[in-house]
This record gives structure tokens, sequence and C-alpha cells, in this order.
């Protein structure tokens, strides 16, 4: 593989990815499912600072795996994405940070993400508005982790029937999966 990863942590783990997709046929892997982690999110202080650290390491990293997948010609058949089951609220405190909230953005990355969109409904940037719960910017989340992680698991195979044992809580909603990937 000729793709040059960036030095980072995050970048050596998605390496490490890479080099298994690489041999995934000699190894006899048809489905593999990778984690890799970048924390130092939690920033309840120096949070513009360290979040342009974060970042700085994440972008380049994620666009090496994507060029790798490329490379190897499975980019159709790997989706790379970010998970997280919080964000921060939209008030700083005194420290330069921000406190613990709902309502992340997630990000996917492949040739089977249908991108270009926004799935589901931006809230009102507004502290005290419609949308904010405890008047800081604490968005009420319009979709949840499990509708996301429900529509990984479709375009992975799972059957639709087997959904709601491994998320129970999708009969909270009406709409089970969501359109982003084709």
């Amino acid at each position: 593989m000729k793709t040059v990863f960036p030095t980072s942590g995050l970048g050596s783990q998605l390496q490490q990815v890479a080099q298994i997709l690489e041999v995934r046929a000699a190894l006899g892997l048809n489905r593999q499912i990778f984690f890799c982690s970048l924390g130092g999110f939690d920033t309840h202080s120096n949070q513009i600072a360290t979040q342009q650290t974060l970042y700085s390491q994440l972008s380049p990293a994620v666009i090496a795996f994507y060029n790798a997948t490329v490379e190897l010609g499975i980019s159709q058949q790997v989706t790379t994405f970010t998970m997280s089951d919080f964000s921060r609220t939209y008030q700083p405190a005194t420290d330069g940070g921000t406190d613990h909230a709902w309502g992340s953005v997630q990000m996917m990355v492949g040739d089977s993400v249908l991108g270009g969109d926004i799935y589901g409904t931006l809230p009102e940037f507004a502290l005290g508005g419609p949308n904010d719960v405890a008047n800081n910017g604490r968005w009420i989340p319009t979709t949840a982790l499990d509708q996301y992680g429900a529509t990984l698991a479709s375009w992975f195979g799972v059957p639709a029937a087997n959904l709601p044992g491994i998320f129970p809580n999708l009969a909270n909603f009406t709409t089970k999966t969501l359109s982003f990937l084709g």
C-alpha cells in the first residue's frame, strides 16, 4: 500500500486497519468492524485550542484511511464514521470550556455514504430557544444514536428483524433507520 498516514495516534490506528484490510483475503475475513479512538474531547477548559489540535489529527488520518480504501479498491465496502454519545453545551464556561450536552454531530466517509446532507433537524441556535432544555445550549436531539447505529448495522447486513434486539430503544422511534447509506 502506497498511502502515507500521519504519525498521530489515530493515523497509526487507521494505518493498522488498512493493513489488515489489505490482507483480508489471506486471513479469510469477510466482514470486520474496527474501533479506533481519539480521546480528549471532554473539554471543560481550553476548548478551542484543544479541539483545534484534535481536529487537526482527525482530518488527515481519516483522509489517509479513505485514500487507502480507494487504493485497495474497497472504498464502496468500507464506511468510516465517528460516534459519541454526548456533545458540548453552546454556552461557554468561564474557563474557556463547555459542559456536557446532547445532540452531537457525527461524520461519515466512504463511497457508500450518501453525503452532502444533514440527517436530523438542526436546533435553533439560541440560548433559551425552543430546543434548549437547560437554557445553556443543551439541545434536545432529533436523531438517536440507536437510529444511527441501526442504519450502520443494516448496511453491514443485520436483518431488520434483529435490530430491536440490538437497539432496544428503536421502539421509541417511528423511523428505525436513516437513509445516509446506499
